[in-house]
């Protein structure tokens, strides 16, 4: 991917946040209901790609209701929902707070600690007592205030480092930089992207004073999973929600060099400034704990309906909590512990990057969860892309019943 493209993928990243029924591969018992949202599907991609002059990349949807499970997709081919596999971005900061709720539950941990406390029973910090972690205000963060972005931890990926730092970097943005110097296959590291913020005194506020997406501060909590289970992310991920799930087509890579995506999968495009670019393959390192799950419609619908309906191995009070959502006074509108909000949809989280766009919720009062994603991101316009994925969601929603 080219500078142009990584440029404008930090700034559009800041605008993102983001029932059980049968939870097998067999989806649309009911073939009127398949036929419509299949006609739906196509109208509202149709008309998207009109309005922005494009071709290629699809959209997908799929929903787990009571009644049975749907599954439509246009132009990303003829693959079932266990098979297409896609980016879903910072729909991975949901496995990230219920992982940091499950160590709560347990006692591994205490969600209103501040980061430079000890973890419960041992003589070691949340996270290390080094340059890399001297964050400012510390001493005055607590993990419940990383998981609903109100810590003011400096976001490394989203914004530029300010021209005022004395580093190299200072005016850019951190990853183009490193890519750029270092080489596209470098691979970030928690100590390496938490250090910038260190390093460089950078904050957006005192701790609960404001509202504040960071990428950076789930890399805090990233860090947090690793020192308390002694695992790698990927590694406690796997063994506590992956495998007891069955989400046997959804991983978590961690390297520079792992930037392809397991076939089938949906090729990834980026729209900026008018002009298409296919930006499929990209360096996952960066967005450990944050942006980094490569997924599957079955899996990701399956995973937030389990999660939410208290199926995940989370207590219904770890759940409360998560969706217990505060006013952002911005765009996100509503944000819990890891947890967005939209009204007729429910619970759950968007994601974005380069080549695709992702909703995931999940309504506990009719026990629907839906996903939407496109192969396409929208950069000139990502509000208009989110209404679609929004709209698409509802009345796919409606269709199926519900």
């Amino acid at each position: 991917m080219n500078m142009l493209i990584r440029t404008s993928l930090a700034l559009l990243l800041t605008v993102l946040t983001a029932g059980c029924g049968g939870s097998g591969t067999n989806d649309n018992p009911n073939p009127a209901i398949k036929s419509a949202i299949d006609n739906m599907l196509a109208q509202e991609w149709s008309a998207f790609q009109h309005t922005w002059k494009f071709s290629q990349g699809g959209i997908a949807v799929r929903l787990i209701t009571p009644s049975g499970n749907y599954f439509s997709n246009v132009d990303l081919g003829d693959y079932t929902s266990s098979q297409l596999h896609f980016r879903g971005a910072s729909t991975t900061k949901t496995f990230t707070a219920a992982a940091i709720m499950l160590m709560n539950q347990h006692g591994q941990l205490n969600i209103d600690d501040t980061v430079d406390s000890l973890i419960p029973g041992t003589t070691q910090t949340y996270l290390p007592n080094t340059a890399d972690y001297a964050v400012p205000y510390k001493g005055g963060i607590t993990i419940r205030q990383l998981l609903d972005h109100r810590a003011g931890v400096f976001d490394v990926t989203n914004d530029r480092i300010p021209t005022t730092a004395t580093a190299p970097y200072a005016g850019q943005y951190y990853v183009d930089y490193v890519l750029n110097t270092q080489g596209q296959d470098h691979t970030f590291t928690f100590d390496e992207l938490v250090g910038v913020v260190s390093s460089n005194h950078l904050s957006y506020f005192p701790p609960e004073t404001a509202f504040h997406y960071s990428n950076t501060g789930y890399s805090m909590l990233g860090k947090i999973i690793e020192r308390v289970s002694g695992q790698s992310y990927a590694e406690y991920v796997r063994e506590h929600f992956i495998q007891p799930l069955g989400l046997a087509n959804t991983q978590f890579p961690d390297s520079g060099s792992q930037t392809t995506l397991p076939w089938p999968y949906a090729k990834g495009f980026t729209i900026i400034g008018g002009k298409i670019y296919e930006t499929t393959e990209a360096n996952p390192s960066r967005s450990v704990a944050e942006g980094n799950v490569i997924t599957t419609p079955r899996d990701l619908s399956l995973w937030i309906s389990l999660l939410l309906s208290g199926k995940a191995g989370l207590n219904a009070d770890s759940v409360a909590m998560m969706m217990h959502v505060l006013a952002t006074g911005e765009h996100h509108e509503w944000y819990g512990l890891g947890i967005t909000y939209t009204e007729g949809l429910g619970y759950g989280h968007n994601g974005g990057t380069a080549g695709y766009m992702t909703l995931m919720r999940y309504d506990p009062a009719s026990k629907v969860s839906v996903v939407v994603f496109s192969s396409v991101l929208q950069a000139d316009d990502l509000y208009s892309q989110g209404d679609l994925l929004v709209d698409v969601a509802k009345k796919a929603k409606a269709l199926s019943g519900y």
